[in-house]
């Protein structure tokens, strides 16, 4: 299957997306399916190649006054997890090892022609990250280097 460059999407991210969404809707309230009835949602395959053109999300998380924090963020997807990027003295980074959640918002357009991934989950902060995550998301920044990322989060 083809994404919007050509490439090929992956059939397995593809796959786990779609999967994904189906977990949240399955625990989510009648406002929400009624919103987002299965006719109007992309499918993996559409989750797959919407997320391989996008390259930023906002990420939100909780300050540890209890604020809320948003800030965007380069992102990409490796081994069924979110990998973002992260300078060393972020507030997301203080914020998730304090509250170690994060809320992803990848949108685009408006009214009926509007597209919306969102996400959310446990997160944790990390020192190293895998050598293919880096060069993913090294890609997907136009292959400027990623040397001032001192953490990531997953």
């Amino acid at each position: 299957m083809l994404d919007w460059t050509g490439s090929v999407v992956d059939p397995s991210l593809a796959a786990w997306l779609g999967r994904l969404q189906e977990a949240s809707f399955s625990r989510a309230g009648p406002a929400m399916r009624k919103a987002y009835p299965p006719e109007r949602r992309m499918t993996g395959p559409q989750l797959a190649e919407y997320l391989e053109r996008r390259t930023y999300a906002l990420a939100s998380s909780t300050r540890p006054d209890g604020r809320a924090h948003a800030a965007p963020t380069l992102f990409s997807i490796y081994e069924e997890a979110f990998w973002l990027p992260t300078l060393g003295g972020a507030a997301r980074l203080r914020n998730v090892r304090v509250h170690p959640w994060l809320a992803l918002s990848v949108i685009e357009g408006e009214h009926d022609t509007h597209a919306a991934v969102l996400t959310e989950g446990p997160a944790e902060v990390l020192a190293t990250v895998p050598e293919y995550a880096r060069e993913i998301t090294e890609l997907r920044n136009d292959g400027v280097s990623l040397d001032w990322a001192a953490a990531w989060l997953r």
